[in-house]
């Protein structure tokens, strides 16, 4: 068994869908003021998310002794390296999906693994999305029926559910873009005994 530290709906979807025992705990963790003081030092999108999955394995792996804790966060990055994050209201989520119309843009999905405090495993995915041109009309309409659900999501968008019309092309894995890079993630598992190999 693995302890999953998160709440999130869509990260313990997928590993219940691919059978790995887990119970989830939340880390706790002011994540707005990490990022912020992570993105104070220089760190990159890519940078981010790992340290952010890390912070939330450390934090709930010492509450955890011998446990197997997961953590994991995504960042959303523009080609020009400008982060994108999730929106404050619907305003701002209007904002953000106007910004990535008719643009490509890159999510980071990482996932740190942690044994008594430490970092035994991490992995870091990037997918390349484009989105196609979205009217307003479009977008008003896609809020109108989506907004309590993608208002949580980084890009403002849940690839598994309406938020698939707004892409052009996705190069790169669907579980990544959900939250989780779950086949390197599948392999370490058995390799670790925690899976059947």
């Amino acid at each position: 068994m693995i302890v999953l530290a998160s709440q999130s709906a869509s990260r313990r979807a997928l590993l219940e869908a691919a059978q790995v025992p887990f119970e989830a705990l939340s880390p706790g963790v002011d994540e707005e003021a990490a990022k912020e003081a992570l993105r104070a030092d220089g760190l990159n999108a890519r940078q981010l998310a790992d340290a952010l999955a890390e912070l939330k394995a450390l934090r709930v792996s010492r509450r955890v002794p011998g446990g197997l804790v997961l953590g994991c966060d995504q960042t959303l990055s523009l080609e020009d390296g400008t982060m994108i994050d999730k929106a404050l209201d619907r305003a701002d989520a209007e904002r953000i999906l106007k910004l990535l119309s008719g643009g490509v843009h890159h999510l980071h999905s990482a996932a740190v693994i942690a044994l008594n405090g430490e970092p035994i495993w991490r992995h870091i995915e990037r997918v390349r999305m484009t989105v196609r041109p979205l009217s307003d009309a479009f977008i008003a309409s896609y809020l109108d029926a989506d907004w309590e659900e993608c208002r949580w999501c980084v890009g403002c968008y849940r690839i598994e559910g309406v938020g698939a019309q707004l892409f052009a092309k996705v190069e790169g894995s669907q579980f990544a873009i959900q939250g989780l890079p779950l086949l390197p993630l599948l392999d370490f598992l058995r390799v670790r005994g925690v899976l059947a190999s």
